[in-house]
């Protein structure tokens, strides 16, 4: 028995974990499908590529056919380790435009506006740039500057100012909109994980139990409605944990809403259909979904042998890369590999940047998961505010089974135009002279799509998701909506949802760090519910 159960040890569940042990008097249990964050790859920061084309600590889930995609299953890949996918992302640190959040508040979610959440960013944050404004110290997650960019981020960042668009010294500051260098969640060469950062600290507490390999099927619960425990499979065997006080669900956007079917939540003729119980007749659980869609650019530059890349050259580099990275935590091995960007308007008028851009020292292919050889660099063009929107379905009533994961991408028209936009702006970026003197050119796939026609097509065929799976536990007022403004699950007692599945509507960048966001107001929200 414990007063908390928390299922999902990814960022959410982490921070979690952490804040609400802090309380000798409170007894919680974290459950986490996946491993120990044990992996070299995973403390690596460069490792992220391995990861990427191996699959490694994550649930690889496909999509369902894409009409918008020209039927191509799209990628999920989402954390399945301690950390989530804060141990497998790119470790960028961003939190949006301020006008995300109010647009949270005006739609019914008090005290979810920018200066509520903004605290809570600080309050997670130990930057080493310093404490300000808009940053904080002292806090679980270090964020820092990159040890060691290459080269070409910088002529990046001067190509997008050549081009007429801001420098933007920090996207965590006053100005969302520019060109720059990300900050990212390291510290001292190695990756900062949310799990390193709230979790492994504390893994002495007698209070705090975590136990890996443990795939929750079931929420259980008791009179009046009363989440009262987690049934889990784990090494074969089926096991339950009870929760005297909350079950706190933080599963990610793709499992939360299935889990929350699995255990009778959701609409009530499809759980029937799958043999399970309705508890609640709740048809929003698993409404909403939408993620970035995300088209990415990619150029050949022979001549710059330095990037990384699959060669002789290359591989010897990766070598002496990793030799240094073991000896000093330094080198090229810190890299994220998307190390510059910006945030951009796809036309003057937008009220605020459409647009990301991610800019990879690297030829990306298909995710990473498709060789490409030689040497190159790449640039993700990412629409921040999609419309379309999808849905997280159950394809079985067996929870070892993936659910159907349908983001809608590019159903709303308007979607693809931004993208065509993007595209071309991206262009512009790239064809500025401190890019254009290297002499890389874009690949085949891509170069020859010029008209929008072209260009839409182009999009159709490569677009993908960038990682940022949202709304599928929608929050706010209305009996649709599957959490109210405290992330309780209407309907039930004693549940909540602790994830980005929460989010109304997308923030205009990284989730990352929005998710831990969440669970740290989420912490105090329980507290002072206790």
């Amino acid at each position: 028995m414990y007063d908390y159960v928390v299922i999902g040890g990814g960022s959410a569940g982490c921070v979690l974990a952490s804040r609400l042990s802090e309380d000798p008097a409170v007894r919680v249990c974290l459950l986490e499908a996946g491993g120990q964050d044990a992996s070299v790859l995973i403390h690596c920061p460069a490792g992220l590529a391995a990861m990427a084309a191996t699959g490694a600590h994550n649930w690889r889930i496909n999509t369902t056919p894409q009409p918008g995609l020209g039927g191509r299953r799209g990628y999920q890949p989402r954390g399945k380790v301690l950390g989530g996918s804060s141990s497998v992302n790119a470790m960028i640190y961003a939190r949006g435009h301020a006008a995300d959040y109010e647009h949270w508040r005006e739609q019914g979610n008090a005290g979810w506006g920018w200066q509520d959440v903004l605290p809570y960013f600080k309050r997670a944050e130990h930057n080493e740039r310093g404490a300000g404004d808009w940053h904080g110290t002292g806090g679980p997650l270090n964020v820092m500057d990159l040890l060691s960019p290459h080269r070409i981020s910088r002529d990046f960042v001067q190509a997008g100012v050549q081009a007429g668009h801001a420098h933007n010294e920090d996207f965590n500051g006053a100005q969302l909109e520019g060109v720059g260098l990300y900050q990212v969640t390291h510290k001292g060469g190695e990756r900062f994980s949310v799990a390193k950062g709230y979790l492994t600290p504390h893994l002495s507490r007698p209070n705090l139990h975590v136990i890996t390999g443990a795939h929750a099927t079931r929420i259980t619960f008791g009179e009046s409605r009363r989440a009262n425990g987690v049934e889990y499979r784990k090494d074969g065997q089926l096991h339950t944990v009870q929760a005297a006080r909350e079950v706190l669900l933080s599963a990610g956007s793709l499992l939360s809403p299935q889990l929350l079917m699995l255990s009778g939540i959701g609409a009530g003729a499809e759980l029937q259909r799958f043999g399970i119980e309705v508890l609640h007749d709740q048809p929003g659980v698993g409404e909403q979904l939408h993620d970035h869609v995300d088209v990415v650019l990619v150029l050949d530059a022979p001549k710059l042998t330095d990037l990384f890349g699959l060669s002789a050259t290359g591989a010897w580099r990766a070598v002496q890369g990793v030799r240094e990275w073991r000896s000093r935590r330094t080198g090229m091995m810190t890299t994220n590999f998307a190390e510059a960007g910006g945030f951009i308007k796809s036309q003057p008028q937008e009220a605020a940047p459409d647009l990301q851009l991610h800019f990879v020292i690297g030829k990306l292919v298909n995710h990473g998961r498709t060789p490409s050889w030689g040497h190159g660099y790449s640039c993700h063009v990412c629409l921040l505010q999609p419309k379309s929107r999808g849905s997280v379905r159950l394809a079985s009533g067996d929870p070892q089974a993936a659910p159907l994961v349908d983001p809608a991408f590019l159903a709303d028209e308007g979607d693809l135009a931004r993208l065509v936009r993007g595209v071309r702006l991206t262009r512009a970026i790239l064809a500025q002279p401190a890019l254009a003197r290297h002499g890389a050119r874009e690949v085949a796939d891509s170069r020859d799509a010029q008209s929008d026609d072209e260009v839409a097509d182009f999009i159709r065929r490569r677009a993908d998701t960038i990682y940022h799976p949202v709304g599928s536990c929608r929050m706010g007022p209305d009996e649709r909506d599957v959490v109210d403004d405290q992330l309780r699950v209407r309907g039930v007692r004693g549940l909540r949802v602790v994830d980005a599945s929460i989010m109304p509507r997308i923030v205009s960048g990284n989730t990352n760090a929005p998710t831990v966001m969440i669970a740290e107001r989420a912490a105090d929200l329980i507290r002072q519910a206790a």
